[in-house]
């Protein structure tokens, strides 16, 4: 028994994924619907990376902004909100051109029997207000990342200020002394929690083909082969910027591949930011980056989401008998692209955007529900893409920075 736990530990934590994932696959297969009585340990994983989001984001941009100027926060800033907003709606094109091309729903026909509640879409203005939180405790409680990332700004910046003063300096060092070794703290957490990993992918893997099974699959297939082939051209794209910047794809897809595989299995871009930060800090990017770039990013930048709202508006369009027009598609960027921004932080994000561009386009909301049957197997790949996204944008803004930066003579 100790040979196994030996073993164990000492493997690659991505050969422990790959196997947990294979492993999960087989085991729902045979299990089916029983393999329900494997939900506590999926659901473990998730309360353990939860559990680390609050210090982890916190604690990161805090010693982030004392280890940079203060001058280039903004800039870097509204660079990360760029890219996050122009991604997005070419993500929304991609599934568009695609879906378009190969036409999903066609001969599909509505029962009349599927019934679907709209749910309500906060908009953008509730997503800004929500930057500022009225009390920092509840915006630790509810997890909300933008108010997490103000409060951190907020005191990082002071702390900066009373370092750079005369009267505060040593008071100033040593609040950033205690905030840097609470941050290691975390990070030797992460790392433990990192051993349960696979444990928790192999669960939660197994009840989602359990539950789903093989009918799910046939029935809607051509709306999901569609789908994945659109992430797979978008995440093209995302190969051929980082060859661009100069940019080594091993290393890179090297450190991020375990945030990713996570991402895909647990179906959550803010569950998964944990790992996520951890393969930023292993690429070398600065803390004053990684640590305000992917906690927004996994907010309000929703690569794969997008691509799922455009492929669902298609195959929507081709059930109802109504294709859709140029103007409809450039609806569809427009609205996709401010709806992906202002369901931030909600449950089923991916639904409600869907929901919300449909409604602007006229579609019927019994597709929605016809949708919401595969919505685990189209949400894995949409939140892979979500978090591949992010640490794309985190690198190749580290990248044009670096450039940036005066050579050393």
């Amino acid at each position: 028994m100790k040979n196994i736990f030996t073993v164990y530990f000492r493997a690659s934590l991505l050969v422990k994924i790959s196997i947990a994932l294979v492993l999960g696959m087989i085991a729902g297969f045979l299990l089916g619907e029983q393999a329900t009585v494997l939900v506590p340990f999926g659901d473990l994983l998730l309360r353990l990376l939860t559990f680390l989001i609050v210090p982890l984001i916190l604690f990161t941009l805090i010693v982030g902004v004392n280890e940079t100027n203060i001058a280039n926060l903004g800039r870097t800033g509204s660079k990360v909100f760029i890219y996050y907003t122009v991604t997005s709606a070419l993500a929304i094109v991609v599934g568009l051109v695609v879906a378009s091309m190969l036409q999903p729903g066609l001969g599909l026909q509505l029962t009349g029997n599927e019934t679907f509640d709209v749910p309500n879409n906060p908009g953008i203005v509730h997503v800004l207000l929500n930057i500022v939180p009225s009390n920092i405790i509840a915006a630790f409680a509810e997890l909300n990342l933008l108010g997490i990332i103000f409060t951190a700004l907020a005191f990082g910046i002071a702390i900066s200020a009373m370092r750079s003063s005369e009267k505060y300096t040593a008071l100033g060092d040593s609040l950033l002394t205690t905030v840097s070794a609470l941050n290691e703290a975390s990070l030797l957490i992460l790392k433990a929690i990192l051993q349960y990993v696979p444990i928790g992918i192999f669960a939660i893997i197994a009840n989602t083909v359990g539950s789903h099974g093989i009918d799910t699959l046939i029935s809607l297939g051509d709306m999901i082969g569609v789908f994945y082939i659109s992430l797979l051209v978008h995440i093209g794209l995302y190969v051929i910027l980082l060859l661009l910047f100069g940019i080594k794809l091993g290393p890179f897809f090297n450190y991020a591949r375990t945030p990713i595989i996570t991402a895909f299995v647990t179906q959550s871009s803010t569950g998964t930011l944990p790992l996520t930060l951890d393969a930023a800090k292993k690429m070398g990017i600065p803390k004053s980056l990684y640590g305000f770039s992917l906690p927004l990013g996994a907010t309000v930048n929703m690569d794969g989401a997008a691509i799922r709202i455009a492929v669902s508006a298609v195959f929507a369009a081709n059930v109802a008998g109504t294709p859709l027009t140029i103007p409809n598609m450039v609806t569809v960027v427009l609205i996709g692209t401010l709806a992906s921004i202002g369901t931030a932080g909600v449950p089923g994000a991916g639904i409600v955007m869907i929901a919300t561009v449909f409604v602007q386009l006229g579609l019927p909301m019994e597709a929605v529900a016809l949708l919401t049957a595969i919505d685990a197997l189209v949400g894995m790949g949409a939140t892979a893409v979500n978090v591949t996204g992010d640490l794309v944008g985190t690198r190749l803004l580290h990248q044009h920075e670096k450039k940036r930066e005066p050579k050393k003579s």
